[in-house]
């Protein structure tokens, strides 16, 4: 993997100061922000062990090193091929001329302060930094961007929409060819799916879910054998009863 080596320029300070503001978070509702936070939770713990995967949010990509208005503020980015050390140490804002190239992957939470610029400028400024794939999720099921989840992939820089299955049931699912996974919604909550097997890939999901097939079946185990000893128990019971009558013919024979 060829990497770029990336300086500290956050502390080794040369630009104008519009360069080293931090993004202040707006208040949004809690419905957004639950999501958000479940949204970038399950895309972080996807790459945690991969040391040339950066996934993050909350802080401005700038993309203009002459200019520190020109910048943009994404919920959720992964990047691949990158040292992802560095930049989580060195670069409270990403800086794309530092990093060495723009993200693959960007994914925004609508909220009503942001839609609009999600659908328009940021969409377009996306496709001009040549970001591959571009996703929205709107937890109003759609009252903010029109639909509950669109994802969309770079082909010859415009994004053509990804296709989107939905059910009579209310659920939503679309795969993204660059993670090779499921987004996936189902009317009331956002998730990630493993398209082999079709389960979540939230590993505290997984792991309640692990906890309860155990718990299952230390019961089934157990009442197995409370099963087995209440069998025995009248076997030998019985036993007990064929020997007495034995014993009592035995006698009255005598």
């Amino acid at each position: 993997m060829a990497t770029k080596t990336i300086v500290n320029a956050w502390l080794n300070r040369t630009l104008p100061d519009i360069f080293y503001e931090q993004m202040v978070l707006a208040e949004e509702s809690v419905v957004q922000e639950r999501m958000l936070d479940r949204v970038k939770r399950l895309l972080w713990e996807l790459f945690e062990d991969r040391e040339d995967v950066f996934v993050s949010g909350a802080f401005y990509i700038c993309y203009d090193a002459t200019d520190g208005n020109r910048r943009l503020q994404p919920d959720c980015i992964i990047v691949f091929d990158v040292e992802a050390e560095a930049i989580r140490s060195n670069l409270p804002n990403y800086w794309i001329w530092e990093v060495g190239k723009a993200p693959d992957f960007v994914m925004e939470v609508a909220s009503p302060t942001t839609a609009s610029n999600d659908l328009g400028h940021k969409r377009d400024m996306y496709a001009e930094l040549g970001i591959s794939e571009y996703w929205r999720f709107d937890p109003t099921g759609g009252e903010l961007y029109g639909q509950p989840l669109a994802g969309e992939r770079l082909v010859a820089g415009e994004y053509q929409p990804y296709e989107l299955h939905a059910s009579g049931e209310g659920w939503l699912l679309a795969r993204s060819e660059l993670l090779d996974l499921d987004f996936f919604w189902d009317g009331e909550d956002f998730d990630v799916l493993d398209p082999v097997t079709g389960k979540t890939i939230d590993k505290r999901a997984a792991a309640e879910e692990q906890a309860a097939e155990e718990r299952k079946a230390r019961l089934e185990a157990e009442a197995q054998i409370f099963v087995e000893r209440e069998a025995r128990l009248a076997a030998e019971a019985r036993e007990r009863e064929l020997i007495a009558e034995l014993e009592r013919f035995r006698r009255q024979s005598d």
